[in-house]
């Protein structure tokens, strides 16, 4: 693989989940959100219409370096496939979120041209708002020119408050772009500033590695991952959808068993799924509801069983390591079930959501020119 391939490096952060929690607020958060995802209401109407769910930014902990304008401002992002715009605060925004985040001055740029339609997207807790501007962006030394993003002047409550990332950059389809905008990835190839369509994600398993990950524009790197990689359909271009088998718990077939439709979302940090299917997956894990989170004895991890994945014939099996996350709070380890319920009503979903917990041990690789993903074990 040529080494002047772009690849953005990704920084593993604390994710808002922890901070939450080590200061006491998490299920006060959940609750006031009417969130608990324990108590989680079966149609959860909140978020029927909802975009992208606010709660998978709650535990993003992957963000890259962009910069908007000339000369360049710079923004930390994080880079979701679950979603298709581009935006950061704008120095305009009202929000108490984004006194703490860096903001986008459009007068400070010599290249900026206003567009000026508003934008709006639907989170769970509140939308965010703003107008639309156009200007060059930079990614990892990719100039895209004339790149229409939205520029946030309010932004939901505390949800962005205490994020550790500014905006967020959209990798999913065309489909999905709110205002017709053309998707960043788009405007690459358009532009001819990538070798190959499609684009790679690696993400680290080591929480302590501060390269938590990378992601490569305009190829993969099989150095991240063994053996080769199976080629899944996009059944729906919109979000980076495919074809579920079937789920196994170990080994047997236990949801999805007449074949169901996913998602692979680097903006989810969990696995989620039907909301009653996850309940029954973490009764059957041993899982009991702690704050609004599940939790497992960190000691029963060699006997809880595999929950694997077919997917296009091939299993994906995630073990008790690799389905948990292992954390500390006040010196003590404690073990969270790395998956969530989460009801995405018709005609969307339903859609189980293969987020960071299934992508750090599978090497996945979005290729636009095929509509399809690669999927190969990840070498951590």
């Amino acid at each position: 693989l040529d080494p002047c391939f772009p690849r953005v490096a990704l920084t593993r952060h604390r994710s808002l989940r922890k901070l939450l929690r080590d200061r006491g607020q998490l299920s006060h958060f959940w609750k006031a959100h009417r969130l608990d995802m324990v108590q989680y209401s079966e149609d959860c109407s909140a978020f029927a219409e909802a975009n992208e769910p606010l709660i998978t930014y709650l535990d993003m902990e992957y963000f890259g370096q962009i910069s908007i304008g000339n000369p360049p401002q710079n923004f930390t992002v994080v880079f979701d496939t679950g979603s298709s715009n581009l935006w950061v605060p704008s120095v305009y925004c009202v929000s108490k979120a984004c006194a703490e985040h860096a903001k986008f001055q459009p007068s400070r740029s010599s290249t900026y041209q206003a567009i000026g339609t508003p934008f709006s997207i639907q989170y769970g807790t509140g939308s965010l708002t703003g107008v639309i501007g156009s200007d060059q962006v930079v990614v990892e030394g990719l100039i895209v020119s004339n790149q229409q993003f939205a520029e946030s002047v309010s932004e939901p409550g505390k949800a962005f408050l205490d994020a550790e990332f500014d905006g967020i950059l959209g990798l999913a389809y065309p489909a999905l772009a709110v205002d017709g905008v053309t998707p960043v990835f788009d405007n690459m190839m358009a532009q001819n500033l990538v070798e190959l369509p499609m684009f790679s994600v690696y993400m680290s398993t080591n929480p302590e590695s501060s390269l938590g990950g990378e992601l490569l524009f305009g190829g993969f790197d099989p150095s991240h991952f063994s053996g080769n990689l199976n080629w899944v359909p996009v059944t729906q271009q919109g979000y980076w959808q495919i074809q579920l088998d079937n789920i196994q718990l170990g080994g047997t077939v236990t949801f999805c068993a007449n074949g169901c439709q996913a998602i692979v979302d680097t903006g989810t940090s969990l696995i989620t799924g039907p909301t009653k299917d996850i309940k029954e997956l973490q009764s059957y894990l041993g899982a009991t509801p702690v704050d609004g989170e599940y939790a497992v004895e960190c000691s029963n991890l060699n006997v809880m069983p595999d929950v694997t994945f077919t997917i296009n014939g091939l299993p994906y099996t995630l073990n008790a390591q690799a389905y948990t996350l292992r954390e500390q709070s006040d010196g003590v380890a404690f073990c969270i079930s790395g998956f969530q319920g989460m009801d995405i009503a018709p005609p969307t979903g339903p859609l189980w959501i293969l987020g960071d917990v299934f992508i750090r041990q599978f090497y996945s690789v979005f290729d636009r020119g095929n509509n399809r993903v690669g999927l190969a074990p990840a070498v951590p």
